[in-house]
Formats: C-alpha cells, structure tokens, sequence
C-alpha cells in the first residue's frame, strides 16, 4: 500500500504546471475592532482565467 501511495504522490507532483504555469492561491485576511470585540476573517481564492473558486472562514 505504502509503495502505491508514493508512486501516485510522485505523479500527482510531476504533473503540477504539466499543462501551463501552476495556479497561486490568494489569500486575504481582516481583523477589526468593534463593540463587540476583535473579529477576524480570511478568506482563500483561486483565479484561472475568468473563473474564481473561493471560500471565507
């Protein structure tokens, strides 16, 4: 299983940016202050041409 497991790993690495450039994430943070105390939020996007996946936590 352990030998399956690397080999699959190891094509997975190879083929990054096999077809173009890799894709960068971004990545935003916010902290502010309110009357309700300190509130932070990050948010992770990801761009390839006119498509942005995304998520906020």
């Amino acid at each position: 299983m352990r030998p399956i497991t690397l080999i699959l790993g190891l094509t997975l690495l190879a083929a990054c940016g096999a077809d173009g450039p890799p894709i960068t994430p971004s990545i935003n943070t916010t902290v502010s202050v309110g009357s309700e105390g300190l509130r932070t939020s990050t948010g992770v996007s990801v761009r390839s041409g006119p498509v942005t996946v995304g998520a906020n936590f």
